[in-house]
């Protein structure tokens, strides 16, 4: 794996799905990257469907895309909470707009539909959410990471591998 700069933000809150935020956290950071973990509050501990915890280094609502190289959007029951802040949608639909990386997983991909970004794009979930996407605008396909323009989506834990190899084959061309 090759070593890269890039600074990436991911989402938490409580019930966050523990593999989908942690896996990527970890792999980003082994190939050189700076990650931060924003939540509703700054230095607040958020327990996993798993418990396992995390503590956000920072506020949603303090983030700007333009400190990112992309974002990350893990599953679990936090993005439907997330999605009902509005700096959650504003910031997620300023890195679509930037052309910049923004990634779900599983249930992850709840955000980008209420966002509004998902009308003729390509991508993958959890079927447990298969409908909220097609009636957003999204091309739902059953795949383990489907890569559309600036997104990439896949749609559980296991498939987390996938899930890395498709973000980092987006950054190696952008």
């Amino acid at each position: 794996m090759s070593s890269f700069n890039g600074k990436f933000l991911l989402f938490v809150d409580d019930l966050y799905e523990d593999l989908e935020l942690w896996y990527p956290k970890l792999r980003l950071i082994e190939a050189g990257a700076e990650v931060t973990i924003a939540g509703p509050k700054a230095g607040t501990l958020y327990s996993g469907k798993h418990s396992y915890p995390c503590t956000s280094d920072a506020a949603i609502q303090d983030m700007r895309e333009g400190d990112f190289t992309g974002l990350i959007i893990p599953g679990g029951f936090a993005p439907d909470k997330l999605r009902r802040m509005e700096s959650v949608k504003e910031l997620t639909r300023s890195f679509m707009s930037a052309g910049k990386l923004v990634a779900h997983i599983c249930h992850g991909g709840w955000i980008p539909a209420s966002a509004g970004i998902c009308k003729g794009f390509r991508m993958t979930s959890t079927i447990g959410i298969r409908d909220d996407l097609v009636n957003a605008g999204a091309i739902w396909t059953d795949a383990p990471v489907v890569i559309d323009r600036n997104m990439v989506s896949s749609r559980r834990p296991d498939d987390a591998p996938f899930f890395m190899k498709g973000i980092f084959e987006f950054l190696s061309k952008n």
